[in-house]
């Protein structure tokens, strides 16, 4: 299993409305749900107020993910989009092997 976990400072007001882009049942999860490797994303927001998210994506493997990738790139890339008015910054922290 492997987790990619993804840092996100968002824009003043647009908290909400990333929350339910962002979490577990939202737009990125539906399609993640696409593929049968995919399991499952968690949000996290950080409790000092500065409006940063983690988003820990887990995948069977890294190879499931990037066929996922490559099979729905263009999804992938209009979500991405979408996504960019909420966020000011965005970070991937890496990918980690669950031990």
């Amino acid at each position: 299993m492997v987790s990619i976990v993804w840092e996100f400072r968002v824009r003043e007001g647009r908290e909400q409305e990333f929350e339910l882009l962002y979490n577990s049942e939202g737009l990125w999860a539906l399609l993640f749900r696409s593929s049968p490797g995919y399991h499952g994303t968690k949000l996290l927001r950080d409790t000092d107020g500065t409006r940063r998210y983690m988003t820990i994506d887990r995948w069977h493997t890294i190879l499931d993910f990037q066929q996922f990738k490559n099979m729905f790139q263009s999804e992938y890339k209009a979500i991405d989009e979408k996504c960019e008015e909420f966020t000011e910054t965005e970070r991937l922290v890496g990918i980690f092997d669950e031990i």
